[in-house]
């Protein structure tokens, strides 16, 4: 079946090639490159990247099975340059094939052929996307980012598909709990760090002035047990973040350290002497 579709979809795009060769001489050509890159820019690539980095794998996960075929909304690109090339230089051409194309992916969702049946998927009703330049990947802080019409949905956190206590419910036994690192990672960033750090009984050891990153400060605690006995060390980003603020992140560190300067050293593989010098980190 996969064959059979993939010699289908090659027999519908060939008109395409042909219809390009042809147009009056002089005239400017309706559909130029830089705007086809364009719209690959802006739709087909981050689309393309985002279904097989996020959204395939989830799905791929809950159904329970690997390695099948599919088709759907991310044909759309392609099926919509075709009807519109033909619509331009051969008006009027009948080409059931196309129309059949045009016609799912118009209609619905993600569909999968069999030789005898055919499981169509309707469209989400809900799929939010992140508010970040150059990227769409899912995201969502008040809910699933993506909803089916039956109320199958997906939560994300910028692009990281998380349980959905993570944007809910997030505690700190849940998140001292996970073994997950990434989804203990969102959690955490859902959560926020003083809100962390105050309600799970973390123990500060020890404050100091950051070298690396003038005006901030660098904060070592004892850390519960995630998967081994360690320490947290609080630091904020050197680099400003898209939006203008300076992200606050927490690093694992050994937990014989007393001394934040010596513990940031570490995670560069320095001496804590020679971290003190740094003028500046990024």
């Amino acid at each position: 079946m996969a064959n059979r579709l993939l010699a289908h979809v090659s027999k519908v795009r060939e008109p395409l090639y042909h219809w390009r060769r042809y147009r009056a001489p002089g005239d400017e050509p309706i559909f130029r490159h830089e705007h086809m890159s364009e719209v690959d820019k802006l739709v087909g690539v981050p689309l393309e990247r985002d279904i097989r980095d996020t959204l395939l794998p989830a799905l791929r996960d809950a159904a329970g099975h690997k390695g099948f075929t599919w088709y759907g909304q991310h044909d759309a690109f392609w099926v919509a340059r075709l009807d519109a090339h033909r619509r331009v230089f051969a008006p009027g051409r009948a080409d059931p094939a196309l129309d059949a194309w045009t016609a799912l992916a118009r209609s619905c969702g993600w569909w999968w052929p069999g030789d005898d049946e055919c499981v169509i998927a309707e469209r989400p009703t809900v799929f939010a996307l992140d508010n970040v330049p150059d990227t769409q990947r899912p995201h969502r802080d008040d809910g699933p980012a993506v909803v089916y019409p039956d109320g199958w949905a997906v939560h994300f956190w910028h692009g990281t598909a998380v349980p959905a206590w993570v944007l809910d419910d997030p505690t700190p036994a849940r998140i001292d709990a996970e073994r997950n690192i990434e989804v203990r990672r969102c959690a955490l960033e859902r959560l926020g760090w003083p809100d962390y750090l105050a309600r799970a009984g973390t123990r500060l050891v020890a404050t100091a002035p950051d070298p690396g990153n003038p005006g901030f400060e660098l904060r070592l605690y004892d850390l519960p047990a995630w998967d081994a006995p360690s320490q947290l060390l609080l630091a904020v980003n050197g680099s400003v973040e898209r939006d203008g603020t300076r992200r606050q992140y927490g690093l694992r560190v050994p937990r014989w350290f007393t001394d934040p300067v010596d513990a940031a050293a570490w995670t560069y593989g320095l001496a804590g002497a020679q971290y003190a010098t740094l003028l500046r980190r990024t």
